[in-house]
């Protein structure tokens, strides 16, 4: 039986509560939800799972241990308590890095290189060495002293979670991977009927929709830093990346639409989704969102307009969501997801969002407009 160690998965905020709904349906119970990360205890075939499977979390770190420190001596002791021969091996690189907030501590680079020093003195006296080679597998420690608790963790995952690989390149403003997923979670589209994103820029929202409806795990196109790690074998990371393949939805073909007013857009939207292996399931064009119509009377939009950081003129933000209102208006029976971080969209749409729902595209904060068509289930907005 393998050895089980608490997880944590460091989210954006806003998007606790789905991170914990994905990792139930992968089998694991939630123990602990804050702002910014949710936790559960797992083994190394969770660790795998986590990485491959989670859409909207950020990372898969273990957590090596946890303490109360107010000195530099306190945390020295802390750090160098916890068992790091566990995971760490006497030729092993192991770099620090984290943060601190609201915490006697204040300072990230001493602590790091405090938290530094007592991880090399443990692992010196455990293996009976005075020199660490760190030349063999890289273990990132992470570490967070929040409130003066210090948190210690190993990161296996290596680039954040929301790099699936895809995205090459991408336009000046682009939406992260996880936050895209976070939308289509929220939304109430189901796969028999059309999908859309008048506003693709790079294709995230519609790739990651198309990812979502053919179950296809977003870690399956790209490595991670536990696929290092020795504790790891081969055969359970080939067990869980066949298992993941043979689960993918062969028999669902999403209808699926991403336009948007520049030609440079669209090409790059079809490009990535290429990469992603969705790109049979997006028609792209390129069409101004504020003339967009469709032939299916129902359908769903989610989708991540300008809002002030992507247009040089507030004036044109605000007459760009009043055009796309009156637009939007006419497609009486589709509903709409919209993200943006203007704080008077409602106003400029010229109407009240059925939903609210605040998240973060990175540091920015923003706030997701849910608008219900007559799809089934639904109560039309008024």
């Amino acid at each position: 039986m393998q050895e089980t160690f608490e997880i944590i998965i460091p989210t954006l905020f806003g998007i606790e509560a789905i991170v914990s709904k994905e990792l139930y349906r992968l089998g694991y119970d939630v123990t602990r939800v804050e702002n910014g990360r949710v936790t559960f205890v797992g083994d190394y075939d969770a660790v795998c799972r986590a990485n491959i499977w989670l859409r909207c979390g950020e990372r898969v770190l273990i957590k090596v241990g946890e303490f109360k420190a107010e000195t530099p001596d306190e945390l020295y002791e802390g750090v160098k308590a916890l068992e790091w021969e566990r995971f760490i091996d006497r030729s092993d690189a192991f770099p620090v890095k984290g943060r601190t907030t609201r915490s006697k501590l204040a300072s990230d680079r001493n602590s790091q290189i405090m938290i530094k020093k007592a991880i090399a003195d443990r692992l010196g006296e455990e293996y009976g060495i005075t020199w660490l080679p760190e030349d063999g597998v890289t273990y990132q420690i992470q570490f967070t002293i929040i409130d003066d608790i210090v948190t210690l963790m190993i990161d296996t995952t290596g680039p954040a979670l929301h790099k699936r690989g895809y995205r090459a390149q991408s336009n000046i403003a682009p939406l992260r991977e996880t936050i895209a997923a976070a939308m289509v979670f929220l939304s109430f589209w189901k796969f028999e009927y059309p999908f859309s994103d008048p506003f693709c820029g790079s294709g995230t929202i519609p790739i990651e929709a198309a990812m979502f409806k053919r179950n296809i795990a977003p870690g399956l196109r790209r490595r991670f830093a536990f696929m290092d790690f020795p504790q790891i074998p081969d055969s359970m990371v080939r067990d869980v990346i066949n298992e993941a393949r043979s689960e993918v939805h062969e028999n669902i073909r999403p209808e699926i639409f991403a336009s948007d007013i520049d030609p440079e857009a669209v090409k790059l939207t079809a490009q990535n989704a290429e990469k992603a292996g969705v790109g049979d399931f997006i028609n792209t064009f390129v069409k101004d969102a504020r003339k967009i119509r469709f032939t299916r009377p129902m359908g769903t939009i989610i989708t991540n307009p300008p809002y002030g950081e992507r247009l040089s003129d507030i004036e044109s933000c605000k007459k760009l969501y009043r055009d796309i209102g009156r637009n939007f208006s006419e497609l009486n029976r589709w509903s709409y997801y919209i993200l943006t971080s203007h704080e008077e969209f409602e106003k400029e749409f010229g109407r009240p969002a059925d939903k609210r729902r605040k998240l973060y595209n990175g540091m920015l904060k923003c706030c997701l407009y849910q608008y219900y068509g007559a799809a089934p289930g639904k109560k039309k907005a008024r």
